[in-house]
């Protein structure tokens, strides 16, 4: 395949939001916890969004708030710590999560939303039985990864069916996702769309390029480091530049159980890899890349991967889950665990600049047309609407 070979595979829309309908005018959003994930990232990008149109938004966090709660108060975003216990078995925090689900319900009954969505298979759990005990009027789940994550673990399958049986609709943020639970789950196509990932263009448009010493073209990967990241790999086609004459330097943001074995891979292929960890400045290092890495073995949808479109920067991923659905047309992809694949992508994009760089322009203009947070959220919006609609229409 060509730098410049061009396909068409539109990403599945929402309906846009027209403006003229003023419901809801109240939402609760549920997620386990509030860290720094792709998750919650795409949790606080709707909260706020949903906030700055007009709607009372509550964010209710099951476990531990984490650092991104002073944004989101900013914001004008109520956020409530429901205190579920985490972990460990046994009567006492039996006793707290039963009274944390009191709470949560208790909550619901109070404040009255008119949709709740619950982020990530701890939430919908919990939201499932909590709504209807609440008589919330839309239960909206969101499903944001491949069932391999779960596939050991038949408890969790077990019970996310039944919550299923009792979410009013749920929203994939790829079609793979969406494809495989109708599949896998029976779903009917009627009650599962797809809204992609949102991002915000202004925090790509005028970032400095991070200082990376060296004078090497620079290869970036933001990513956990996990197994199924498949940074493996990515050093082995790192390593195979190198042999052949086009040394990189690689730049992996991220951090996980793997880094330990990561680092004595990358300094026995004598790979110039920068272990920098988890890091709030990304935008700067996507500004410093000369081209931009993903070679997970799986992937729902990948924020790493839309947001360095959104810098302008050339992707070269591997063709797994949702990734496809961003990058046709739009980068270079290659198959999974196929190191020699992944080495003749990032050679051909750092070799044929040029092309390289329209890449990189197409998938920027893309992007800022139908991965925006605004975009994101009107579709949320628009959504809702329309649930609502059909439950008014339901009770004439």
């Amino acid at each position: 395949m060509s730098l410049t070979e061009e396909t068409s595979a539109p990403l599945a829309p929402a309906a846009q939001d027209t403006g003229q309908q003023r419901f809801p005018s109240r939402v609760c959003l549920l997620i386990g916890q509030l860290g720094l994930g792709g998750a919650e990232k795409q949790l606080v990008l709707l909260a706020r969004g949903l906030s700055a149109r007009g709607v009372r938004t509550h964010l209710l966090v099951m476990f531990e708030k984490g650092p991104r709660e002073e944004e989101l108060r900013d914001s004008g975003v109520s956020v409530v710590e429901l205190g579920f216990h985490r972990g460990s078995l046994g009567w006492r925090p039996l006793i707290i999560n039963v009274r944390a689900f009191l709470r949560f319900v208790a909550f619901l009954r109070r404040e009255k939303p008119q949709v709740l969505q619950a982020f990530l298979l701890h939430a919908y759990l919990m939201a499932a039985p909590a709504a209807r005990l609440a008589r919330v009027p839309v239960l909206v789940a969101g499903r944001r990864s491949l069932g391999f994550f779960k596939k050991d673990d038949r408890v969790a399958l077990a019970l996310e069916r039944i919550a299923t049986r009792w979410t009013d609709f749920l929203v994939a943020n790829a079609r793979a996702i969406a494809d495989e639970v109708r599949r896998e789950e029976k779903v009917p196509a009627a009650k599962i769309s797809v809204i992609p990932n949102g991002m915000r263009p202004s925090e790509f448009e005028s970032a400095a390029p991070a200082e990376v010493d060296t004078t090497l073209p620079v290869v970036l990967c933001v990513a956990n480091l996990a197994v199924h990241k498949g940074h493996r790999y990515l050093l082995e086609a790192c390593g195979t530049l190198r042999r052949t004459g086009s040394p990189c330097t690689l730049v992996l943001i991220g951090d996980g159980p793997e880094r330990p074995a990561l680092r004595q891979r990358a300094d026995r292929l004598g790979v110039d890899a920068r272990f920098l960890g988890s890091r709030t400045d990304v935008a700067g290092f996507l500004a410093r890349a000369d081209v931009v890495v993903l070679p997970s073995l799986y992937e729902g949808s990948s924020n790493a991967v839309m947001e360095a479109m959104a810098a302008g920067r050339t992707v070269v991923a591997t063709a797994v889950g949702g990734t496809p659905e961003l990058l046709e047309g739009r980068g270079v992809l290659v198959p999974p665990a196929d190191p020699d694949a992944l080495a003749e992508g990032l050679r051909r994009v750092l070799e044929d600049r040029e092309a390289a760089r329209a890449l990189g322009r197409g998938a920027r203009e893309w992007a800022l047309a139908n991965l925006t947070a605004d975009v994101m959220v009107d579709r949320y919006l628009a959504l809702y609407r329309r649930l609502l609609a059909g439950r008014r229409a339901a009770r004439r």
